[in-house]
């Protein structure tokens, strides 16, 4: 499993013109999933993702979480992040878990995220999407389990 983590003052996810998921300050995710994800992954992220602290107190330091800034989440599939780029240059995407693997795995990881008390948007699984954000920071975390 693979996400990119990007603090934000705000983001939004479109669909043909329309919204479909924004918050204000928070994070937005890009979540890939490989072919034997499971709960595990999910878990350990979930927490990492939760609990990490990148936002500022009052002394600028970063050690402020989601939670403490009542910030929300936007979770958007995202299967590119399982690029294989190694050879030639048009990249392969057999890494990355098919959709009827990564479509339950993304819904329990938004699930699981929302079921420990943050807001949770998305985008929609499989979607062309338009992503909308500003950057707080920038802060980008990449973390894969």
């Amino acid at each position: 499993m693979r996400v990119v983590l990007q603090k934000v003052n705000h983001a939004s996810v479109s669909i043909d013109g329309e919204v479909v998921g924004a918050i204000k300050r928070g994070y937005m995710l890009l979540v890939g999933f490989a072919p034997d994800d499971g709960d595990e992954q999910l878990d350990y992220l979930v927490h990492k993702i939760v609990n990490l602290r990148v936002f500022e107190d009052q002394n600028g330091k970063m050690n402020l979480g989601l939670q403490d800034v009542d910030g929300a989440i936007l979770s958007i599939s995202q299967f590119t992040l399982y690029a294989d780029t190694r050879h030639g240059n048009r990249p392969g995407f057999t890494d990355a878990a098919r959709p009827e693997i990564a479509e339950p795995l993304y819904q329990r990881f938004n699930e699981k995220l929302a079921a420990t008390g943050v807001h949770v948007e998305t985008g929609r699984f499989g979607a062309e999407m338009k992503v909308d954000l500003e950057n707080d920071g920038p802060t980008t975390i990449i973390y894969e389990k």
